[in-house]
């Protein structure tokens, strides 16, 4: 006689047992009830979506329970809503999209699933599809606090900072003490420029969360661009107290250290950074490359910055020729490309999109990847991936272009610097080798802007006109008394300033005797209109210890020449570099006396001044540090330098 199939339909009182221990909050023994009935009727559905609610109120896994619950009650909008969720926590975001879909097609005003599709869009990155989700939400709940927050989220990602502070707003005007909005907005803030309004939002979060470590962190990058270096020193050490092994916020304190006239301690920070990299990481011993010093090489670069940036300014026609050469990998830690990031990646043989990817993963795929060069293009700025490299995915790791200082890293291989910035001697000042490119460690790419060089703007002013439009945070102290300086020894002489915040600056002038009617005060521009302001500029004057890179290269094809101030430290000796390779020793000081007396002599002469500004662009683009196929050839000759010595190590 064959069994009778399971009874599916659960008694009416134990059903309702079931339900009364939810009613009082019983969730052991609910579970424990729910599984009793479950041995009796296994394809009961409601007795499924009692379990599952009874896991899920004691934080236990509720995947299968709310999967075999799905499956049984296909029209029921709460399940398919909680098995997403679930399956979101699983990292199989697609599923849970297709789930959190299906509840809403089953309840299209289902709030709670518009939310947590919205938290699946951004795990996914598709930012603009996640706002969309989020203001769903809001249309059906508009007190619904973290719809406002993530909402703020994802317009911050979009690059819609004033919509994504209004979202914050929002958030707490519904609830004041929301530490993560407190702090989000005042990210929002720094990014338009208003650190100062972003500081007491930056304090409350820490008020409401003093031991959140990513507040300290962010507070202190907002003093930092304050010029408060002491007080953000201060909130960062506090931040990496309560997380020590924050790599990012490590960064972002050796990167402020380069502002500092003395840059104390730097390099034992970078030691720090290092030996704790080191200590999380599981570098590899082995590789999947050919020890053979003739053949093609692959090159891996790892950047945020290759785009519409000074690295991809500096690095855009290099890589067009140094790939005729060897294979180039890309690892892009940015989210959205620009025509300068496609121009690059045209010249690649692949360009990986590394963002989502953690420190192991984008190690294993560089590994993978049988790079046999790898070089990092970011050093500690921001959104640098320096604690992949301490897990040495390749045999051979460089540090060039975007950060003239030591990274740290034991795993480092060398810093390609060349005569100027890295003479006999600055080895002391790094952890890595240096190896010397011999003229020149960057090359420009000039902009595709038809903008033309005007005539030197004294001949028709009748006076002087010195600018500056670097970050106002190089402008410390010091750079301020010594142009004050300048300003009063060339009568008559005004100062251009150009980007950032400048609201202090006529106090800080008025304090050396500078009136504010000869400080010429703008705000950012796009690029067009920021080159074209240098044919306002008779004579630029470069911060210290923290020089011009691409602004001094800007500025010198617009014919303005840029005097620098020679400094100690690598990133101090940039702008003696440019100038060196340009043949314009005598536009280099050796200290602030030197500084001044130079740059009265050479405003004195308006003659030399206007025929070096007719013919500095041409001598700008036919020298070094224009020349990509002679750069190219030099960098391909220091990769196979490198590689040739890995080969012959092999061998032994």
């Amino acid at each position: 006689m064959s069994s009778s199939p399971a009874v599916t339909v659960v008694p009416h009182v134990e059903l309702k047992q079931l339900f009364d221990l939810f009613s009082a909050r019983h969730f052991a023994e609910m579970e424990a009830h729910a599984r009793a009935l479950l041995a009796r009727f296994p394809q009961a559905g409601e007795v499924w979506k009692g379990l599952s609610v009874a896991l899920l109120a004691q934080d236990k896994p509720a995947f299968e329970a709310l999967q075999q619950a799905a499956a049984l009650l296909p029209g029921d909008a709460d399940l398919a809503s909680n098995l997403g969720l679930a399956l979101t926590g699983l990292g199989r975001l697609d599923e849970a999209a297709a789930c959190l879909q299906r509840a809403l097609t089953l309840q299209p005003g289902f709030a709670v699933a518009h939310l947590n599709l919205g938290n699946v869009l951004t795990l996914q990155g598709r930012w603009t599809d996640a706002a969309a989700s989020y203001r769903r939400v809001l249309q059906h709940n508009p007190r619904l606090v973290q719809a406002h927050f993530k909402l703020g989220i994802a317009l911050a990602e979009l690059g819609q900072q004033e919509a994504a502070a209004a979202s914050y707003r929002n958030a707490l005007q519904l609830q004041p003490d929301h530490a993560e909005a407190h702090g989000s907005l005042a990210n929002a803030l720094q990014a338009l420029g208003r650190a100062v309004e972003a500081l007491p939002h930056y304090q409350r979060a820490i008020g409401l969360q003093p031991g959140h470590g990513l507040f300290h962190s962010n507070l202190a990058f907002a003093l930092k661009e304050l010029g408060r270096f002491s007080e953000a020193a201060a909130s960062y050490r506090r931040a990496l107290a309560l997380e020590p092994l924050n790599f990012e916020t490590r960064s972002n304190l050796l990167f402020m250290l380069n502002y500092l006239p003395d840059q104390a301690g730097a390099l034992d920070e970078a030691r720090q950074f290092g030996a704790l990299a080191a200590q999380v990481a599981h570098p590899f011993t082995s590789w999947n490359c050919e020890p053979d010093a003739r053949r093609r090489l692959r090159v891996g670069l790892v950047s945020a910055d290759l785009r519409n940036h000074p690295v991809g300014y500096f690095a855009q026609s290099v890589l067009a020729e140094l790939g005729r050469e060897v294979d180039l990998i890309v690892y892009a830690n940015h989210a959205n490309d620009d025509a300068v990031s496609i121009a690059i990646r045209s010249h690649c043989q692949r360009w990986h999109g590394v963002r989502a990817l953690s420190d192991e993963a984008l190690a294993q795929l560089i590994h993978a990847d049988a790079i046999d060069v790898l070089i990092d293009l970011a050093g500690h700025t921001a959104h640098n991936r320096l604690p992949v490299l301490a897990w040495k995915p390749a045999p051979i790791q460089l540090s060039w272009l975007g950060y003239c200082a030591s990274t740290g890293l034991a795993a480092m291989d060398a810093f390609v610097g060349d005569p100027w910035i890295t003479p006999p001697g600055a080895e002391a000042r790094f952890v890595e080798p240096v190896l010397r490119l011999p003229e020149t460690f960057l090359c420009f790419t000039p902009p595709a802007l038809d903008i033309a060089v005007g005539p030197l703007p004294a001949l028709k002013q009748g006076h002087i006109t010195f600018g500056c439009f670097n970050k106002p945070l190089k402008m410390n102290e010091a750079v301020v008394a010594l142009w004050a300086r300048v300003l009063l020894a060339v009568p008559g002489s005004r100062l251009q300033l150009k980007g950032g915040a400048q609201a202090t600056v006529p106090e800080r002038f008025a304090r050396h005797g500078i009136a504010a009617e000869r400080l010429l005060l703008e705000g950012a521009s796009p690029r067009a209109e920021y080159l074209a302001a240098f044919n306002r500029v008779d004579i630029a004057l470069d911060p210290f210890p923290y020089p011009g890179g691409t602004t001094s290269v800007e500025g010198l094809w617009m014919g303005v020449p840029v005097l620098s101030l020679r400094g100690a430290a690598a990133l101090s000796r940039q702008g003696e570099s440019l100038l060196q390779n340009l043949g314009l020793p005598d536009w280099v000081a050796t200290d602030e006396d030197d500084y001044l007396a130079r740059a009265v002599a050479h405003a004195s002469d308006l003659q030399a001044l206007a025929a070096l500004r007719a013919g500095l662009r041409d001598r700008l683009l036919e020298s070094p540090l224009c020349d990509a196929p002679r750069f190219a050839g030099h960098f391909n000759a220091v990769l196979r330098h490198t590689w040739r010595a890995w080969c012959e190590g092999q061998s032994r």
